[in-house]
């Protein structure tokens, strides 16, 4: 049994469908008989609308809030990727690695 870290980007993880197949690929790698750790990234364009978004709001947004902000495109992706996994019949669960002092 191996340790697979596997890592999908914004494109990957753009609609429904994209993280559905996502979740298939990581089911297969799982089914090999692997552990696994999935980082993903916000889906795709996600990013971009919550910088702009913080821009509006402040010339200069805190930068605390503004990581809180920008990780939260990230939460989204992988919370959505966990549901679709439980729904398969697989045991997921998401993880928010961020250090907000």
């Amino acid at each position: 049994m191996a340790l697979v870290v596997q890592k999908y980007g914004g494109s990957s993880m753009g609609t429904i469908e994209r993280i559905r197949n996502v979740a298939k690929r990581v089911a297969k790698t799982y089914d090999a008989g692997n552990d696994m750790v999935v980082v993903v990234s916000a889906m795709s364009g996600e990013t971009n609308k919550l910088v702009a978004l913080a821009n509006d709001i402040s010339e200069f947004p805190d930068n605390r809030e503004y990581d809180v902000l920008v990780a939260s495109g990230e939460q989204v992706s992988i919370a959505l990727l966990a549901m679709c996994l439980k729904s398969m019949g697989y045991k997921a669960k998401s993880y928010h690695a961020g250090r907000f002092p």
